[in-house]
């Protein structure tokens, strides 16, 4: 089988079991999608809608956070883990939006991952959930499902991103991520994987004990 047609079935299985694909991460504008999916580094999405409302209460635009005291916004995001980086990357990325940008965040990923703090992971994530475009967003889940699908045998993010694209149809590209994000947490556990339950079993080469179709 190739990937292109394992691809498909994939697609389709996860459409059928996840018809609602959409971020976990709770926000109204792009600025705040931006900074929740950098603090969700290493930190739950769960964790980060709990601290968000009240930072973006502090913190409503981007003259805001770029003329923020970093400690201040530390100490608002202290729950999330690795706050200090995040806090620091979090003013020095409005700061860069303000002089750079004119205060919009940018639509592309080219321009996205000049951003202080910003990789592939979260510029794909912006580019496709506000902007609509085709994006792929490599997380976790992401490489350790497609992986064990039988697409990859690698760890590397950027370069599973370019296979993927080329796997998967960009207008299904966007959805796709964020149902495998839903599965890997209900489904396809990085420790125990429940392949009996599993919507995409007949065909993952994983599922299969490494068999070919």
């Amino acid at each position: 089988m190739t990937d292109k047609k394992r691809g498909a079935l994939a697609i389709d299985a996860l459409k059928n079991e996840y018809p609602d694909a959409i971020c976990s991460l709770e926000y109204t504008d792009p600025l705040q999608l931006l900074i929740a999916t950098r603090l969700a580094a290493q930190c739950t999405d769960l964790r980060v809608n709990m601290v968000t409302p009240n930072l973006f209460k502090q913190f409503k635009c981007v003259n805001d956070f770029a003329q923020a005291d970093v400690s201040d916004v530390e100490e608002l995001i202290k729950s999330c883990g690795l706050y200090k980086t995040k806090a620091r990357d979090i003013v020095l990325m409005c700061q860069a939006l303000r002089d750079r940008f004119n205060g919009i965040v940018p639509d592309t990923i080219e321009q996205l991952v000049t951003l202080p703090g910003i990789g592939r992971k979260t510029a794909n994530l912006v580019v496709g959930d506000i902007y609509h475009k085709p994006a792929v967003v490599v997380d976790t889940h992401c490489i350790r499902i497609t992986g064990r699908l039988g697409f990859h045998s690698i760890k590397d993010a950027t370069k599973i991103e370019k296979l993927l694209r080329q796997i998967l149809p960009p207008e299904e590209s966007n959805d796709f991520c964020h149902r495998i994000v839903l599965h890997g947490r209900a489904v396809c556990t990085a420790r125990s994987p429940k392949c009996g339950s599993c919507c995409m079993r007949a065909f993952c080469m994983t599922g299969l004990g490494e068999k070919e179709l």
